[in-house]
């Protein structure tokens, strides 16, 4: 499985090369924005993306617009030396699914790694189609289309967080419950990144559907989507 590794510091990107490699992963490497842009041009195969923010030329969040208007939804990690609520704020907003920051453990990003891939290989293992108000779910094409056949473009999380909340209709979960079981690992201080994704996932819907947004929040508790 190809990975795409992106950092204007070519000592992380050798480092986190060696950690990939050792996990079986075939690495490709990139140092600026412009490059990965081209390396995923080159490389319609690639699964996911290491993405650091602050590099010269198109940084990591001009990549993410340009990504996602070309609706290329794989994965994407942020590595940033900023640390503000903002900035990760920003970064998820824009398209990203998962962020570290800077100085950060190998092993944590390996992790990470491994649960936005499994998170996304999962998207069609089940065939089951979902109609919940002006929204039909596919979980095995991984497509949401509103009912009078408007396609909505959504990342794997996102998918993930619909489909979980879709799938059992008027049950609340909490940002650490839709954490756990979206990305697939043990909840740390998710409830931002949790509500930036449901709060990107909501504009998507409503722009769709003319202003229904689907997805209602229950405050001090969480999310849930009414039958």
């Amino acid at each position: 499985m190809k990975i795409l590794i992106t950092d204007d510091d070519k000592e992380i990107v050798e480092l986190l090369t060696i950690y990939a490699t050792n996990e079986d992963y075939e690495v490709i490497q990139a140092f600026d924005g412009d490059d990965a842009l081209k390396k995923i041009a080159e490389n319609p195969d690639i699964a996911m993306m290491v993405l650091d923010i602050m590099m010269p030329g198109k940084d990591g969040i001009t990549v993410i617009k340009e990504l996602r208007k070309r609706d290329v939804d794989m994965p994407i990690l942020l590595l940033s030396a900023k640390s503000s609520d903002m900035d990760k704020i920003s970064g998820l907003t824009t398209g990203a699914d998962d962020y570290v920051t800077k100085p950060f453990n190998p092993l944590e990003v390996m992790a990470r790694i491994k649960s936005l891939l499994r998170r996304a290989s999962s998207a069609g293992d089940d065939s089951a189609t979902i109609e919940v108000g002006p929204l039909v779910i596919n979980k095995n094409s991984h497509e949401v289309t509103t009912t009078d056949g408007q396609q909505i473009q959504l990342t794997a999380l996102e998918f993930g967080i619909l489909y979980l909340l879709a799938s059992n209709p008027n049950n609340v979960f909490s940002a650490d419950e839709i954490f756990e079981r979206v990305w697939q690992q043990e909840s740390v201080v998710s409830a931002k990144t949790v509500m930036v994704h449901v709060s990107h996932l909501r504009d998507k819907i409503g722009e769709a559907t003319g202003g229904d947004k689907v997805i209602s929040t229950v405050w001090g508790v969480g999310y849930k989507i009414t039958a």
